[in-house]
């Protein structure tokens, strides 16, 4: 396995890999930042002059962006059985980080956009021997994300890696586009 800078988890500091595939998201475009704690990806795609829906159990990280045209925050539990509040609803840029409900993850790719890019990263079996998370259920298995996707998007960048800083860990990232024709 190889070692990368890891990504950053900092309340404020986008992941390296968000950073390097957000320039690839259609100008303009609508893009969902799924699981967005405080909002440091959305926030990131907000300075780039996208609106942003913001997705989140708890959205209080949020309170700041109150009031503005271009950003929707959606509070809600999106492990409630049976429950997805975007049928029909695609985006341009659809980003997910340190999250992962196996249930809901075929709805999360079915929400790129024609043109659009997926760009998702998240914990990956390994991490166990670094510390939480290591419960199976939220560790991705090996290459689970591309095979996810494959048949539906097009992977420009797939990796699984260990990396060493905030901390030690094994992860998994994608970025991939919907190639469809609008």
């Amino acid at each position: 396995m190889t070692h990368h800078p890891a990504p950053t988890h900092g309340k404020t500091s986008p992941s390296p890999w968000i950073l390097r595939f957000s320039g690839q998201v259609p100008a303009g475009g609508e893009v969902i930042d799924i699981a967005c704690g405080a909002g440091r990806h959305g926030r990131l795609f907000l300075e780039k002059g996208h609106p942003v829906t913001f997705v989140d159990i708890d959205t209080s990280g949020l309170d700041d962006l109150g009031g503005r045209s271009d950003v929707a925050v959606i509070e809600t539990d999106l492990e409630a059985e049976g429950y997805w509040p975007f049928t029909g609803h695609a985006y341009a840029g659809v980003v997910v980080t340190n999250y992962l409900w196996r249930p809901i993850l075929p709805a999360i790719i079915g929400m790129v956009a024609p043109g659009g890019l997926l760009i998702y990263e998240t914990f990956a079996v390994g991490n166990e021997a670094f510390g939480k998370p290591n419960n199976p259920d939220y560790l991705l298995k090996a290459d689970e994300l591309l095979e996810a996707v494959d048949g539906t998007l097009e992977v420009l960048a797939f990796e699984q890696v260990e990396v060493d800083t905030p901390k030690r860990a094994v992860v998994q990232h994608i970025a991939a586009r919907n190639s469809q024709a609008d």
